[in-house]
């Protein structure tokens, strides 16, 4: 049986909880053991196929065609292992299965509740589908606190008696914020979340602290007897350069030696050679380039993860630095924003939903044509050139997606 890995996350969203799974999987892989990542997601959609960019940030597509959380996309960048459609669930599609069990009267007429037929459901796609992992990563989304992930954090408590816990560990990331008046980290945050964890039933055993800068051993073994965790658990977070940083670091820290004391085992020190090459060409790059990537969701980066990423994968390999320029398409509709592609080395155009912003990225691509600029059309980028050589070459003046 595999052991299982529960990451929560609390204080504030967007602490780093996809990348703290990926990088712990893959020092945990460095190590020799073959690994699994999974997301929880409490949000009542079945998937966010349907959902804007703004409201998610990008909808990551894996191999055998579901839409999933863009964590997924750290989960397979980080550690190789292709995500499948099985590796994330969501609250809607949690319920459907349910309702749909219910219609056929599966549960012979029973009442059907949250506890057990909710949490049932949770657990069960928890357990299946794990093939040979040692270890099965699952992150929890949301903030602990949240409503919405209550069924989530019962589900994998219920799960932790169930599988024996020496079988299932829980790590809490919290933030630990610099207040910069009175010039000193804050403990505080962190025991309210635990406490929060613990108002449900989980004691996590190793809790990530963010931070900003290097937290004094004082406060760590503060935050240690506070929220009832060994003093060497407490593990510190730190900001790094870059998110490529984040396997050594956290290794460094003692992280994976932790997760591996707690089960009882033991393995080889991981070779992270290739992380740290990575780590080397970040900080001393032979050149630079500066890509303009002209879109309709550029104020929430997030939506286009997969691109930056596959540009910075791309410098890495070249041994440049990639600066990425993200520009409206909107702005572009008025020809005296043209001046703003004048210093990139190439053009990307991604893809798209609706009219607004089309008639910027066409304009886009003939800047790229008339300059010779590299340009490269994704989708509805690639639409948006075969109209604008439709128009501007062929003279097709009326020309467009239909």
């Amino acid at each position: 049986m595999p052991r299982y890995i529960f990451i929560t996350g609390g204080v504030v969203s967007s602490l780093g909880k996809g990348l703290a799974s990926a990088a712990l999987g893959t020092v945990l892989q460095a190590r020799g053991f073959k690994v699994r990542l999974r997301k929880l997601d409490p949000y009542l959609n079945i998937d966010p196929g349907t959902m804007s960019p703004y409201e998610h940030g990008e909808c990551y597509v894996t191999d055998d065609g579901a839409e999933t959380d863009l964590d997924l996309g750290h989960y397979e960048r980080f550690t190789g292992v292709p995500a499948r459609k099985t590796d994330n669930i969501t609250t809607g599609k949690i319920y459907w299965n349910v309702l749909q069990k219910e219609r056929k009267g599966d549960y012979l007429g029973g009442t059907v509740q949250v506890i057990p037929h909710i949490t049932n459901e949770i657990k069960e796609f928890i357990a299946n589908d794990n093939g040979d992992a040692d270890f099965v990563l699952c992150e929890v989304g949301g903030t602990v606190g949240d409503i919405e992930s209550l069924p989530f954090l019962e589900a994998i408590r219920q799960f932790g008696n169930e599988v024996g816990l020496r079988n299932a560990l829980f790590i809490h990331v919290t933030l630990m914020p610099y207040i910069k008046t009175a010039g000193e980290l804050k403990t505080k945050p962190t025991q309210h979340s635990v406490k929060e964890l613990l108002s449900v039933g989980i004691q996590p055993s190793i809790l990530l602290v963010r931070a900003d800068r290097e937290i004094p051993i004082e406060e760590r073994h503060k935050i240690a007897l506070f929220c009832n965790i060994k003093k060497e658990c407490v593990i510190p977070a730190l900001d790094v350069p870059s998110i490529y940083h984040v396997p050594v670091s956290y290794h460094k820290e003692g992280l994976d030696e932790q997760v591996l004391r707690y089960f009882d085992m033991s393995a080889p020190a991981p070779n992270l050679s290739k992380w740290e090459s990575i780590a080397h060409k970040i900080a001393h790059p032979e050149g630079e380039v500066t890509i303009g990537i002209v879109g309709k969701y550029t104020s929430l980066l997030d939506s286009y993860k997969s691109l930056a990423e596959a540009l910075t994968h791309g410098g890495f390999a070249n041994n440049v630095k990639v600066n990425l320029s993200w520009l409206n398409s909107e702005v572009f509709e008025k020809d005296e924003s043209l001046h703003l592609l004048e210093n990139v080395h190439g053009i990307l155009v991604p893809g798209g939903f609706g009219e607004r912003g089309t008639e910027g990225k066409i304009k886009a691509v003939q800047y790229a044509r008339e300059h010779k600029i590299p340009y490269f059309g994704i989708c509805f980028g690639m639409q948006m050139a075969v109209i604008e050589v439709a128009r501007d070459v062929a003279r097709l003046n009326d020309f467009g997606s239909s």
